[in-house]
């Protein structure tokens, strides 16, 4: 039988890779060639360097801006060349399926793969962004993270899946990230995650209710680059700008998170049963995406939730410890839900679509 080959793409941000990443050990097992394609400068090259058995194509891509800029006058040749490159690296190929996550590098990919093979898309928030909405215009089949999201996708042939989480992340060890962070385990521990830029709000919150938290709970601060805080010292409190390799050991030792609420985070604590205060970016900041991630899972009573402009010390050590009382009702409903892991439902519509999808 010969070898499937997928051609996958997603970038500009780590969001619109992980995924991605999250499923190649499946499509190993599952017997495909793995392609990736992406920009020459952009995150996703460096996170796919990573993957040694994996082709990177570079393309060029122009960002897709609502906003008045000079580079709306340059970016749309970018797109037309990389949909030319696309299309050019299409036929060299022959992949049996293409699948994009998401982020501007996408759209040249699905336009030049266009009748040339299937075509998926995968959407993790809860309203498309704008890459993806175009791109879902030019896909047979579009994966939602959300079962709501069905009705922003305009396609008939959508289905909601659930979204990829990591397979490292299932394989941490309390023990370890225990000794990593130098705690006893004595008292619960609180995993704090601002992104990967770190949040100043959440971290200066935090750091505020040290104090108070640390006569309860141990404190993990993911801060982001450049936000350590040498001034910050308690035996109760570690602080890191990123955490890569140890990080499965670390949310096997921790028992709540405080964290924003891109969705590819929320799902990863959800499918850990990690119950988790979401403090989702505000809308004067973002699209107000991780403001409905958040609605989402907090409706479910999965999680709990409060605005950023209500971050103080007092209010986030009264948030915590309502969370840690009514931790056993989160976990509880968590665990009814099958849909939290996506990556099982993910690979069944791309082996389908590679088995039954034809190339020209």
């Amino acid at each position: 039988m010969n070898k499937k080959i997928i051609l996958m793409t997603g970038g500009g941000s780590a969001g619109h890779v992980t995924p991605n990443v999250a499923l190649m050990p499946k499509l190993r097992e599952a017997g495909f060639e793995i392609h990736y394609v992406g920009t020459a400068d952009g995150i996703e090259k460096k996170l796919i360097a990573e993957q040694k058995d994996v082709v990177y194509h570079e393309i060029e891509a122009g960002k897709l801006r609502r906003y008045l800029s000079l580079k709306n006058l340059t970016d749309p040749f970018r797109v037309i060349k990389g949909v030319s490159q696309a299309k050019k690296l299409v036929r060299e190929l022959r992949p049996d399926v293409v699948f994009s996550k998401g982020g501007f590098v996408s759209v040249p990919v699905v336009m030049g793969a266009k009748r040339k093979c299937p075509v998926i898309c995968h959407e993790s928030d809860y309203t498309p962004g704008l890459a993806n909405k175009i791109a879902a215009r030019y896909a047979d089949t579009v994966c939602v993270t959300f079962e709501d999201t069905l009705k922003y996708t305009g396609k008939k042939h959508a289905v909601h899946t659930g979204t990829p989480i990591r397979r490292e992340l299932y394989s941490g060890s309390r023990e370890r990230g225990l000794a990593f962070l130098g705690f006893s385990g004595e008292k619960p521990i609180i995993l704090v995650m601002g992104g990967s830029l770190g949040a100043t709000a959440i971290n200066d919150g935090v750091r505020a209710a040290l104090p108070e938290l640390g006569d309860k709970f141990d404190v993990v601060h993911l801060c982001g680059k450049g936000k350590l805080d040498e001034t910050v010292s308690s035996p109760c409190y570690r602080q890191y700008e990123y955490i890569s390799a140890e990080l499965p050991d670390i949310l096997a030792a921790t028992d709540l998170v405080v964290s924003r609420s891109g969705a590819n985070a929320v799902f990863e604590f959800l499918a850990l049963r990690k119950p988790a205060l979401f403090i989702p970016l505000p809308l004067e900041a973002s699209r107000g995406d991780q403001i409905l991630n958040a609605n989402y899972v907090t409706g479910k009573g999965y999680a709990m939730q409060m605005d950023q402009k209500d971050v103080n010390a007092k209010t986030l050590v009264e948030k915590i410890n309502e969370l840690y009382e009514r931790r056993a009702e989160f976990i509880a409903k968590m665990e009814r839900d099958n849909t939290l892991d996506g990556t099982d439902k993910v690979l069944e519509v791309i082996k389908n679509a590679a088995e039954n999808g034809k190339k020209e």
